[in-house]
């Protein structure tokens, strides 16, 4: 068996398990022209050609396919309509103590449980603002006046 088949057919099980293990979109590109690389192996091709066949393919799939698929595939966080808390005021209804686990806000005509980014006691009537959503719980920070 001619070796660039071997090596052809690593790369291609090397970059498929990549892809999902990663799901990032970076092995996929590659494992498309590892199999490329591979049919020309086995139908006789040059060596160099197969290698010239993979690098520039892949080159070529990676730079003006992945920015796209990328914005369609991006799974890092769910939007939610509870993102527009986000940057918006805030007023304590139960004093807000992360030791204690222990605080309530109104944002946007809504209750929230919430605790202190910075970790210092916020008493009830404070303004704050609305940093992250952790869960079900606001992160906040006390605002300056």
């Amino acid at each position: 068996m001619d070796p660039m088949v071997i090596i052809w057919l690593a790369l291609l099980i090397g970059f498929i398990i990549l892809e999902a293990a990663s799901a990032q979109l970076v092995g996929i590109w590659f494992a498309i022209f590892s199999l490329v690389s591979l049919v020309l192996a086995l139908v006789g091709v040059p060596e160099w050609v197969q290698i010239v066949v993979f690098l520039v393919g892949s080159a070529v799939l990676l730079i003006f396919t992945r920015p796209f698929a990328k914005r369609f595939m991006d799974s890092s966080r769910e939007k939610t309509n509870a993102d527009r808390a986000i940057d918006t005021e805030a007023i304590v209804l139960h004093e807000i103590n992360n030791d204690l686990a222990e605080g309530q806000v109104k944002v946007l005509g809504q209750i929230w449980s919430a605790r202190s980014k910075a970790g210092d006691v916020i008493p009830v009537d404070a303004k704050v603002l609305v940093r992250s959503i952790e869960g079900v719980k606001v992160i906040v920070e006390k605002k300056e006046d």
